[in-house]
């Protein structure tokens, strides 16, 4: 978990409108790679006036990013694309994140809470190690766990977990497609409001390369500045 704040101390983050599931554009140090690396915002701690982003060692740029020194300087865009539609929750919603897509569901549990609305968390990894957020999770609402091998929660993948056969108001996923896919088709069962927010690679950040594009009932959109989050019955994978 990286903490960011503004170089530049007169700069309030709470004056900037960020919304849960938007995201940053990070120029990696020494130039470590050509084109900056999107990372979900994880949350906003507004009384330290900091930004936290989760990266995963994935790469050269990723790994110069988690590399950077204490008090370091990043270079970032923010905030970039479209949020999560906080007010269609409903009473009970429950926030679903596999691995590293566990990071926008901080800052959604957080605005949730805020709202007056408990959220339940449903997050999966491989192992107990890789299971990421949960004490963080667990200040906004219950927490369950599945991983893969049974070391840590239930056995098994996220939409085996007994949780879901709980009545919920909506769901907001983020993770590996496979998973993403799994959560939309017990949604549309559930006749539930179900949002994803997908990960397709990024190069620009605004819409401009075309790198990113994803096929909707809209037509070919870009998921970086339409998305990242899209209502499941937008994407042609689901419908």
């Amino acid at each position: 978990m990286l903490k960011l704040t503004p170089l530049d101390r007169g700069i309030s983050l709470s004056d900037m409108n960020i919304r849960p599931g938007q995201f940053v554009q990070v120029k990696t140090p020494d130039n470590a790679t050509f084109l900056r690396r999107p990372i979900s915002i994880c949350n906003i701690d507004f009384f330290s006036n900091q930004l936290w982003i989760l990266v995963r060692d994935a790469g050269n740029g990723s790994r110069a990013i988690m590399n950077s020194p204490v008090n370091s300087k990043l270079n970032i865009i923010l905030p970039l694309g479209n949020g999560f539609a906080v007010d269609k929750s409903g009473p009970s919603p429950i926030l679903i994140g596999g691995g590293v897509g566990v990071a926008p569901l901080l800052m959604l549990g957080a605005e949730l809470k805020e709202r007056g609305i408990q959220p339940t968390f449903l997050i999966g990894a491989r192992n107990k190690e890789a299971i990421l957020l949960e004490k963080e999770l667990s200040a906004y609402g219950p927490v369950f766990v599945s991983t893969d091998d049974g070391s840590y929660g239930s056995i098994g993948l996220v939409t085996q977990n007994p949780v879901l056969d709980n009545n919920f108001s909506s769901i907001y996923c983020c993770g590996p497609l496979p998973m993403m896919k799994a959560v939309a088709k017990i949604a549309s069962a559930k006749s539930l409001f179900c949002e994803v927010s997908l990960e397709n690679v990024m190069g620009c950040g605004i819409g401009a390369c075309l790198c990113c594009v994803e096929k909707t009932t809209e037509g070919n959109l870009c998921v970086c500045k339409e998305g990242p989050v899209f209502n499941i019955n937008k994407l042609l994978w689901h419908n």
